[in-house]
């Protein structure tokens, strides 16, 4: 019984400047001092310049990772104004259609949002073929006292477009702190790049797949939905199948902190090798809470605000007898309970174990995707280039296993790595945003196989010490 393969994947980016302001940093540090609101908006981008960034015409397929090693840096200072908002994988969506999307997402009717917005969204969205008529037509205008609820009253919370509010997001329950207008918000935004996502992938299988075909969906996304009693209890993936139009489909949500969407992928393979589900897709919407994380460095630095982008991402497993690579599930990697907090033993248990399983040795792996956060946001806030540092901390383990000279440390990276080019969406950048460029070039042959690794902190729940991490290989 052959391995279960990857056969499609679509990405999507959602420019939200206007949603900048309740990231999780940016929403305390505003409340700590007002002033920094208005020094947040005078450094966010435009739409595009959103698009004409290296970095997101990467991540939507335009370009490769590698080709941004050729780009003179900044990165911001080099946007092309040709760029595309639409690519091979995907599209990067323009703040109007995603409240506009938000809005068609909200089953409960908590989003009032203003005619102007609607119509400007809707336009952008049924041209992408994210949308229909129909459901738009579906839609009212919110009055004009709805869109400007009173702010401040903890019943609900401003959206605004280009420093004008036009609209607003209503708590979902009066006493319940899990559905606070700002937890919803994040919930929200979240499914609806999701669904964008997932839409943007159902159109790229139509002509050989019916959508009732897909059998099982898995959520990697962060947030997790629920109420007072069960705050995580909720299930993303359902809600997300439904806006998305798979009505006969189940699922569940996976948390594993950035882990989450590997996690996700080889369960997904997993059901299928064990003859459970024929086709499977993994989902995974963007984060709001992590918008403006490192605005202070950004800032101070005076650069834009590059946090400004929600990223959402949809990949279709199938089982052996479609077209696509396979998902090599008997070299699959663990951070085990044991494994320890060192640099080596981690990736002993994520790199070289797995690969000892395949019977391979560091270099015949054409490419490591690991944590592709874009080191042009990290590195202003001391966070240095993260995949960078990871290449090298994976050639340093060839070099003790005699597989990577000595002074091979930069070719190793050249040659096996690329340049991080994800939002600092962390269950996205952790290896999946890479998907989409690892299937088209293990389909064309560029490439055999690329090794997925992801590292999740655990520790953050206050519950254990413990790290997290996942890998396994693709293979043509």
């Amino acid at each position: 019984m052959g391995y279960p393969v990857v056969t499609a994947a679509s990405t999507i980016l959602a420019h939200a400047p206007g949603l900048v302001r309740y990231g999780s940093r940016p929403l305390r540090d505003i409340k700590a001092d007002p002033s920094l609101l208005g020094q947040i908006g005078a450094r966010l981008r435009s739409y595009e310049d959103a698009v004409a960034y290296a970095p997101n015409q990467a991540y939507i397929g335009n370009i490769a990772p590698e080709d941004l090693w050729g780009l003179p840096r900044p990165w911001f200072n080099a946007a092309d104004g040709m760029s595309s908002s639409s690519g091979p994988f995907g599209d990067i969506i323009a703040e109007p259609e995603l409240l506009s999307f938000m809005r068609l997402c909200d089953g409960a009717r908590l989003v009032a949002l203003d005619g102007s917005v609607l119509g400007r969204g809707a336009e952008g969205l049924l041209g992408r073929g994210l949308a229909t008529t129909v459901e738009f037509d579906r839609l009212e205008p919110a009055t004009a006292d709805a869109v400007h609820q009173p702010i401040g009253t903890g019943e609900a919370i401003p959206l605004s477009l280009d420093d004008e509010i036009v609209g607003s997001i209503s708590r979902g329950h009066e006493e319940d702190e899990a559905l606070t207008a700002n937890v919803l918000l994040e919930n929200l935004a979240c499914k609806a790049t999701a669904v964008l996502a997932l839409r943007r992938l159902l159109s790229s299988v139509e002509a050989r797949l019916d959508p009732s075909e897909i059998e099982f969906v898995i959520s990697g996304s962060e947030e997790a939905v629920g109420d007072r009693y069960q705050r995580g209890g909720g299930s993303l993936s359902k809600a997300i199948a439904e806006s998305a139009g798979l009505t006969r489909v189940t699922g569940f949500d996976l948390k594993a902190f950035c882990a989450s969407t590997l996690y996700a992928m080889f369960n997904a393979a997993a059901m299928i090798h064990a003859g459970v589900f024929s086709r499977v897709v993994v989902v995974a919407g963007g984060s709001l809470a992590k918008l403006g994380m490192k605005h202070r460095a950004h800032l101070a630095k005076e650069m834009p605000v590059l946090e400004d982008v929600l990223a959402g991402l949809a990949i279709l497993v199938e089982d052996a007898d479609a077209d696509g690579p396979r998902i090599r599930l008997d070299t699959l990697g663990f951070h085990a309970v044991d494994t320890g907090s060192s640099q080596q033993a981690i990736l002993e248990a994520l790199v070289s174990r797995p690969l000892e399983k395949a019977g391979y040795g560091m270099t015949d792996v054409d490419r490591y995707a690991t944590e592709m956060h874009n080191p042009e946001v990290t590195e202003p806030a001391g966070s240095g280039d993260v995949p960078a540092g990871n290449y090298r901390l994976i050639a340093a383990l060839g070099v003790m296993r005699g597989e990577v000279p000595r002074d091979g440390l930069d070719e190793f990276q050249a040659t096996h790595g690329m340049p991080g080019f994800a939002p600092t969406q962390g269950h996205i950048a952790s290896a999946v945003c890479y998907m989409p460029h690892a299937l088209r070039a293990l389909r064309s042959g560029d490439m055999s196989r690329v090794l997925f690794m992801a590292k999740g902190s655990l520790f953050l729940g206050r519950m254990t010490g413990l790290s997290d991490g996942v890998s396994f290989l693709v293979e043509a």
